[in-house]
């Protein structure tokens, strides 16, 4: 059996945010969740830190015969990032493609109704963000979000993550400007078996965070 390198997400959470606290983190850095799992995991970052936290809303575009399975992923303003690689070793076609990115559009913006009146998207122009997710698999969803954030002109983008395959830290350094991946195991298969607790984040705790984190930011502001 393989042995879990975390309690839960929170405990990753908190251990990554000892690590960033060598990485020289502005105090205006930005500190973005990918809902729903990475958000416990970017709370914990922002609470030990100091900073604002935010989510940056995706969603994994997963075959159509292998859902857990990305071959893609598709951000709130329409950005897409393909798997093209997958999509032509699998076979998926066209209309296939169109169903699953439609399906999980619908999801965003039901997502993003519910979050955006907790919490309204924080400028990122300029600023360092701290990009953060419960694990990679494929890495899809965090290619996504990198392009996303490159878009909207970030000034330093961190990409920070409990575990990952072997190379995570490398072809996120790549893409990013700084990785901090705490496990790289060799046999990865996926994120979950490397948690004691994995289970499903709901929305109403990623709503939770975003209501706290905006009762915490004029403390955050005058301290």
């Amino acid at each position: 059996m393989l042995k879990t390198l975390f309690k839960d997400r929170e405990a990753a959470g908190a251990e990554l945010a000892r690590t960033l606290k060598t990485h020289s983190v502005p105090a205006d850095a930005l500190v973005l969740g990918l809902p729903r799992g990475g958000v416990p995991v970017a709370r914990e970052i922002a609470q030990a830190l100091g900073l604002e936290l935010e989510v940056l809303n995706l969603r994994k575009l997963g075959l159509p015969r292998q859902p857990e399975v990305a071959m893609g992923a598709i951000a709130e303003d329409g950005t897409r990032y393909l798997d093209h690689r997958l999509i032509r070793a699998v076979g998926v076609t066209a209309e296939e493609l169109e169903r699953v990115q439609q399906r999980e559009l619908d999801t965003l913006a039901s997502r993003i109704r519910r979050f955006r009146l907790v919490r309204k998207p924080a400028p990122v122009a300029g600023r360092t963000v701290i990009l953060v997710d419960d694990g990679v698999a494929t890495g899809a969803t965090m290619e996504l979000a990198v392009q996303v954030l490159r878009k909207r002109e970030a000034r330093r983008i961190i990409v920070a993550v409990p575990v990952g395959p072997q190379g995570t830290t490398a072809r996120f350094s790549s893409i990013a400007d700084d990785c901090v991946c705490l496990q790289e195991p060799k046999i990865f298969n996926s994120v979950g078996l490397w948690y004691g607790d994995f289970q499903q984040v709901s929305e109403e705790e990623v709503i939770e965070a975003l209501e706290e984190a905006q009762r915490l930011a004029p403390n955050r502001a005058t301290s």
